[in-house]
């Protein structure tokens, strides 16, 4: 059996951390989306179905797996959403339904669908963009339609710090290798099970170092290094080569492979490879991969009023329903020292932050320059590129020819929403 993931209009909702990567890689817990389903199949094959614009660059980071190719689908192909969750009841809710023709919807949603093979050709093509209505109509009228309920299909990028902490308690088992391999000094004080902690081979914990294991686990991973006077509330993950540097972890962060990490963060993701390495708080927010910010860089999560808080999506301000909701940072953002983050910010790719001594604006569009309170298109974006080169470069990793060519193809389709606000910007000078 094949197990092929898609995209569905949604993604939409999750831009722009969602510019740079489908859906589905999109960090929650100990790894990306579409891990933690393919994980209950281990015998099947993946593929994967995503915008086009995404597929070179992501094929790199799937090699061996098939991305937009229906001609590989030489078999019968469960085809699983990439906003779907796993959930107590999801795993007998598919294999239930393992065998026929049939499209599982929920609310609308496609949640999964199962082709035999004969159909997968037929078919298949429909997942080369993201499913909307129309797609749906004509799968409907192939297939057996089935509605279920009760999973979880995100809808709105907060919604994966929301699941975060209950997802790491649950998948710190499958990942954790009994006791410690690393090394946690006798000093480090722990709160609660200690079996609760887990320190990865070629990790440490310095002495003095407080770790609070009582409302859910904490893993360390390989390489990485937990320096005093740190805390660390679980439930908390690390990937691999961290560093935390007295640094205050609240409950219900995940962090990717080689983050530095200083200041106060509360219920946040780092996808990985990126840099909040000195004082200043972050709280309920989602960080992409290659980012910096500069020390004193802060942000808001719960207005003064205690009002639910609007943001960014789709360009239009929209009210989240929630009190408490921080900041959306897109890979390879850039903010100077003292930059504050007001209360439900959206950052878009590339993006250089320089601050103003006032609270940011609520949207700062991709490949742009935010500068004394005045938005510019910078130095340009073979510049951005070029700093993307240098700051790969430092961690040992090389920027591809693949890389290169979305952040074109991305310029072009955010130039519309960067060059709206540079140029308010510009008659606002005029008064």
């Amino acid at each position: 059996m094949n197990i092929a993931f898609f995209e569905d209009v949604y993604y939409e909702n999750f831009l722009p951390i969602a510019y740079t990567r489908p859906v589905y890689e999109l960090r929650c817990s100990i790894g990306p989306l579409y891990q933690k389903i393919s994980r209950m199949f281990p015998e099947a094959k993946e593929a994967f179905f995503t915008r086009d614009y995404l597929a070179p660059v992501f094929s790199h980071r799937v090699k061996g797996s098939a991305v937009n190719k229906v001609e590989a689908l030489d078999d019968d192909t469960l085809f699983v959403n990439g906003c779907l969750l796993p959930s107590k009841n999801l795993k007998e809710t598919i294999t239930r339904n393992i065998g026929k023709n049939v499209v599982a919807l929920q609310q609308g949603r496609v949640a999964f669908a199962y082709l035999k093979e004969s159909l997968c050709r037929d078919l298949g093509g429909l997942f080369l963009k993201p499913i909307s209505d129309l797609e749906i109509q004509k799968i409907k009228e192939k297939v057996e339609v089935k509605e279920v309920n009760g999973l979880t299909i995100l809808e709105h990028p907060w919604e994966l710090f929301d699941h975060n902490g209950k997802l790491i308690i649950e998948e710190f088992d499958l990942i954790s290798k009994g006791e410690s391999e690393g090394y946690i000094d006798d000093g480090v004080r722990i709160y609660g099970d200690p079996k609760r902690l887990y320190v990865a081979k070629d990790a440490s914990i310095e002495a003095g170092v407080v770790i609070d294991v009582r409302k859910g686990p904490v893993y360390i991973g390989e390489e990485s290094f937990i320096q005093a006077p740190s805390r660390i509330d679980g439930p908390a993950y690390f990937g691999r080569d961290n560093q935390v540097f007295g640094a205050l972890i609240r409950e219900g962060c995940s962090f990717g492979d080689v983050c530095r990490l200083g200041g106060e963060i509360e219920e946040t993701i780092f996808q990985g490879y990126s840099n909040k390495r000195h004082t200043g708080f972050l709280g309920h927010s989602y960080v992409g991969e290659w980012v910096n910010l500069g020390a004193l860089t802060t942000n808001s999560d719960l207005k003064n009023d205690y009002s639910t808080v609007k943001i960014f999506i789709k360009q239009r301000l929209t009210d989240s329903g929630r009190i408490k909701l921080g900041s959306f940072i897109s890979d390879h953002v850039k903010t100077g020292i003292g930059f504050i983050m007001n209360t439900g910010t959206v950052i878009g790719v590339m993006s250089n932050v320089i601050p103003s001594g006032e609270p940011s604006p609520k949207l700062i569009p991709s490949f742009c320059w935010y500068f004394r309170g005045k938005f510019s298109k910078g130095l340009g974006l073979s510049s951005m590129i070029e700093t993307a080169r240098i700051v790969k470069s430092r961690r040992g990793v090389s920027l591809t020819d693949e890389e290169v060519q979305l952040f074109h193809k991305l310029y072009e389709l955010t130039r519309e929403e960067r060059e709206k606000l540079i140029k308010r910007s510009k008659l606002k000078r005029r008064f």
